[in-house]
């Protein structure tokens, strides 16, 4: 360990995304050769909606990897991505195209952080819909490196209304989130 004078900071010698082992792939780009087909906001697949996104600097802690919260956002873009491409938008929503202003909200989420993103890294998010009915949806994403899964999560989201009570999902927007059979 290197400690920082006048500090509790202790900084790792080694980083461990800089030990990763060389790999003969077409990860040598680090991904970025898959980005060139999608979009800003994605696309829609057979399976959900896939969106890629590169690792900052601002996205990682003092040693190269991403900090946990920020798999949080990248989740966060996928879901809100996935959304925007099935017509629903969350600034409709606010607004109360709907006939009321409408939110979503997580009610629950649980995450398995297999290996770390690093720094430049390509990042694939992938978000498909468990299971929709009544007034709430679960999706559940990954988050991947070329092949390899990174983190994965389960999210259950639900819409409320100004009141703050559940809102039951039109019917066109369940079509749209629907599970595809054999998927």
């Amino acid at each position: 360990m290197i400690i920082a004078p006048n500090s509790a900071i202790r900084f790792p010698r080694r980083n461990t995304c800089l030990l990763r082992p060389e790999k003969e792939s077409a990860m040598d780009d680090h991904g970025e050769s898959a980005t060139l087909l999608a979009g800003l906001s994605g696309a829609l697949t057979e399976f959900g909606h896939r969106l890629m996104a590169r690792v900052y600097y601002a996205d990682t802690d003092f040693s190269g990897v991403v900090y946990h919260a920020r798999y949080l956002e990248f989740f966060e873009r996928g879901r809100s991505d996935y959304l925007r491409l099935a017509g629903v938008h969350h600034t409709e929503l606010a607004d109360g195209k709907h006939g009321e202003k409408i939110v979503w909200v997580v009610r629950r989420m649980e995450i398995d952080f297999r290996s770390p993103a690093c720094m430049d890294d390509i990042l694939t998010i992938d978000t498909r819909t468990e299971d929709i009915s009544g007034a709430r949806i679960v999706m559940a994403q990954q988050l991947k490196r070329g092949d390899e899964v990174l983190v994965e999560a389960k999210v259950e989201a639900a819409i409320i209304g100004e009141n703050g009570r559940p809102r039951r999902f039109p019917k066109d927007w369940v079509a749209a989130f629907l599970p595809k059979a054999g998927v």
